[in-house]
């Protein structure tokens, strides 16, 4: 497939509380065929740790 499926753009970034539900989010998108793209950010806001991942779908042949 040369494009995400339903119409999803080709670059996402997830954000959210590292839990389970983020990274199944992450999972989510892998499993349709995106790529990580670098390592994830990661930060705390005083109660919790707060992560971003960029995915990108592949471009390549």
């Amino acid at each position: 497939m040369s494009t995400p499926p339903d119409g999803l753009p080709v670059y996402r970034v997830l954000t959210g509380p590292d839990d389970a539900a983020f990274c199944r989010r992450v999972s989510e998108l892998m499993g349709l065929g995106y790529e990580l793209h670098e390592g994830p950010a990661v930060t705390f806001n005083g109660e919790s740790v707060i992560v971003a991942q960029a995915l990108v779908w592949p471009t390549r042949p």
